[in-house]
């Protein structure tokens, strides 16, 4: 890569992290929460139910750090735990009715203030060029 290619990324992960952080501002229902434990709720209103085993190795973190997580969510009441029919040992994860409301509420203040933002920041052109960049962006993500 050349410096120009170099300058490219850095700029692209700089607005990047500065639109995660400002997002996270904008929600005041998310502040209450870890970025873990938000992630954790996005994949239990995702996948419905999951092993604790399987949170803590999607999110790349210790069993014992993701212990601390679902007690913290249990004790706000927006998990349940429910033993799993195939081993009794075994405790599948869900997400709790507030839970659920709460995941959406931060979701919906996040959405509103970035509706916001491009509707009085971008050109039409500009956002359906944002549209277009949504599957590119998607593809970085997702590499390995």
């Amino acid at each position: 890569m050349d410096n120009n290619n170099l300058e490219f990324v850095s700029d692209l992960r700089t607005v990047v992290g500065r639109l995660i952080k400002k997002l996270r501002k904008e929600s005041q229902t998310a502040q209450l929460l870890s970025l873990t434990e938000r992630s954790v709720m996005g994949l239990l209103y995702q996948y419905q139910s999951m092993l604790p085993s399987e949170l803590a190795a999607t999110e790349k973190i210790t069993n014992q750090s993701m212990s601390d997580i679902l007690r913290h969510l249990l004790q706000l009441g927006f998990i349940t735990r429910t033993a799993s029919e195939q081993d009794k040992r075994k405790v599948n994860i869900s997400l709790s009715a507030e839970g659920e409301k709460i995941l959406l509420q931060m979701r919906s203040e996040r959405d509103h203030w970035l509706t916001q933002a491009i509707t009085a920041t971008c050109t039409p052109e500009e956002q359906e060029f944002l549209k277009t960049s949504i599957s590119i962006l998607t593809k970085v993500v997702e590499f390995e």
